[in-house]
């Protein structure tokens, strides 16, 4: 699908990105290197990161490949230094590293609970806290009066209630306030924007395949549970608006990318069912004689 943004709406700018190598983190490296941004993708797995790397050099991107895990503050801090010391800045983060599993909350453990906990919100929490020094107005490479941008990937679990991911809910939850109060703390204070976005059913990705199995898929689509899934070009394009100029004033927000999806609620009679007991309704409303109340005679 063609992109509605001009091709070089990101040049001269650098971007890195946790999972940035794979599923929605690979098709956003994707865009905003196809708009003119030099790409570093950080992640745990070696081969997947050199695939995703090589790749993107292949469509003429600019882009380098770090090994590292979110978790590690160490690991954080030597993936950011590396990245400003191979491009000379970094002007965008982008957080799409996550964890997700279905399990039914007495069979999680503890540890389970936390290791999600640990890469989402916590992780998170890391990569924003060591790309500070870079991302803030005036820093390596930038104008003195703007800062960067960063980029938190979230989901709409926690917005009412989800089955069998307790876990994930609780680290999105945590997540949308992180993206709220740095947006609040270090818009004010160093002019970084900080937003979300919170994709819905995205098709072709492994959490949609891990979460949603083929069959079970099938299943919800024939009782119109699921009505359609979103492309990860969606959530890319999402980022890419959110990074350009087009958001610049957009800050503190995170955008619900799902078609709608976490307002769908079934529909518990017929459309035709309704329409004919509202017309019942109105005849008997039409029909009922109007009296006068004998205190206002």
């Amino acid at each position: 699908m063609e992109s509605p943004f001009k091709a070089d709406i990101l040049k001269g700018k650098v971007a890195l990105l946790t999972g940035g190598a794979s599923g929605i983190g690979y098709e956003i490296s994707l865009q905003l290197g196809k708009h003119g941004a030099c790409i570093a993708v950080m992640g745990r797995r070696k081969h997947v990161i050199d695939s995703a790397v090589e790749t993107l050099q292949s469509q003429g991107i600019h882009a380098i490949g770090l090994e590292g895990d979110v978790r590690k503050r160490d690991d954080a801090a030597r993936v950011l230094e590396s990245t400003v010391k191979h491009f000379g800045r970094l002007d965008i983060l982008v957080n799409a590293a996550a964890g997700n599993f279905l399990v039914p909350s007495e069979d999680l453990s503890p540890n389970g609970f936390r290791t999600v906990i640990d890469i989402d919100a916590v992780g998170t929490f890391t990569m924003c806290h060591e790309a500070l020094k870079y991302l803030k107005k005036g820093a390596s490479g930038k104008d003195s009066s703007v800062g960067g941008t960063i980029i938190n990937i979230s989901a709409t679990l926690h917005y009412t209630a989800t089955w069998y991911q307790i876990h994930v809910s609780a680290a999105k939850a945590a997540v949308d306030s992180l993206t709220r109060s740095l947006a609040l703390e270090w818009g004010t204070d160093y002019d970084i924007r900080v937003n979300g976005i919170a994709p819905g059913p995205i098709e072709d990705t492994a959490g949609f395949s891990k979460l949603l199995p083929q069959e079970i898929l099938s299943k919800l689509k024939e009782q119109t549970l699921v009505s359609k899934v979103g492309q990860k070009w969606d959530i890319a394009m999402a980022a890419l608006y959110l990074v350009s100029n087009a958001g610049k004033y957009i800050n503190g927000t995170t955008l619900v990318v799902d078609g709608g999806d976490w307002l769908s609620k079934p529909s518990h009679l017929p459309k035709e069912a309704v329409k004919k007991l509202s017309r019942a309704v109105e005849r008997r409303s039409r029909d009922k004689p109007v009296g006068i109340p004998k205190s206002k005679l």
